[in-house]
């Protein structure tokens, strides 16, 4: 992980720096401002210095846990990070859950009886959410549910007057969740449920699956210990994949929902050239996508006993 960490660093450095402009773009408007001061604030900030000097620099206060300070927050980019990553490891979760009870439940179903009327349902159900963009769905949910019915809030995290920690700031944080989750979470959905039941139809047909009857195992002991446990392999390897992409998979959906988190900041770090913060979240998502796949790893030893063993 370590040197791939490295190359990514180096990769999203040199991005940062083939983009048109620098910080100091998206802070002030050269058209009001007068020259002299913004080259002496560019002297000043470094921005003259050799690239490898400033790539150094920024990677040894990286490594040190200081990662900038954010030139349109005005603040530092740790304590932006801080308060923007509960409200998107909040949805992450949450999207998470609602994806894998779905996918768990539609899957298991479509699996056991495969080609009936309930079968036939939920596979569409899942054509239709591979069809549909995620932010067309998105705006869809808000036009409906929030305009239309009222039933769930179309922006912010929580809100405004409520003591934090109190039982009605936690119903109105999960209030605000709760929609851009469920979007998040059935749209996720369709590539699981389906691997999920065609797993469970190709394990059904097995082998070992027929010598187990042959024994007389019971048919709910064949389902559980044969059947579902190796169908559930490639299950895991989205997990490690989406534990992974929590911090960087919902972009699209915080920025349409208004939604406070580190998606709507990585974007608005583009816009204003903020490239402390674009740089650190970029990397911070490098590192969920490697630690999911280690997680995912490790996993494969938990389901299947025969990985533990070589």
């Amino acid at each position: 992980m370590i040197p791939i960490l490295f190359l990514l660093s180096v990769v999203v450095f040199a991005l940062a720096k083939a983009m048109p402009g620098d910080a100091l773009s998206g802070e002030i408007d050269p058209t009001k401002t007068d020259p002299q001061y913004i080259a002496e604030m560019r002297e000043r900030l470094g921005y003259n210095d050799p690239i490898y000097i400033q790539y150094i620099r920024w990677l040894t206060g990286f490594i040190q846990g200081d990662f900038g300070k954010s030139f349109k927050y005005k603040m530092p980019v740790s304590d932006l990070i801080k308060e923007r990553i509960p409200n998107t490891l909040f949805l992450g979760v949450c999207s998470l859950v609602i994806t894998y009870i779905l996918a768990f439940a539609m899957g298991i179903y479509s699996g056991k009886h495969p080609y009936t009327i309930g079968d036939n349902a939920i596979a569409t159900f899942n054509y239709i959410a591979l069809a549909i963009p995620i932010y067309v769905a998105a705006i869809v949910s808000i036009y409906f549910f929030s305009f239309k019915l009222g039933w769930f809030p179309s922006t912010g995290s929580v809100d405004i007057g409520l003591e934090k920690g109190t039982l009605d700031y936690w119903i109105s944080r999960f209030h605000h969740v709760l929609l851009p989750a469920l979007v998040l979470g059935a749209f996720n959905t369709a590539s699981y449920t389906q691997f999920l039941r065609n797993d469970i139809m190709d394990n059904s047909r097995k082998d070992f699956v027929r010598t187990a009857r042959a024994k007389g195992t019971s048919e709910k002991a064949i389902y559980n210990r044969h059947i579902l446990r190796n169908s559930i392999i490639p299950i895991v390897t989205f997990l490690g994949f989406d534990i992974g992409s929590i911090l960087g998979g919902a972009i699209i959906t915080e920025t349409i929902f208004t939604y406070p988190g580190i998606g709507q900041l990585f974007l608005n770090s583009l816009n204003f050239r903020d490239y402390a913060v674009f740089m650190a979240i970029t990397m911070m998502i490098s590192f969920m996508a490697l630690l999911g796949n280690l997680i995912a790893d490790l996993l494969y030893g938990v389901v299947d006993p025969r990985i533990r063993l070589e």
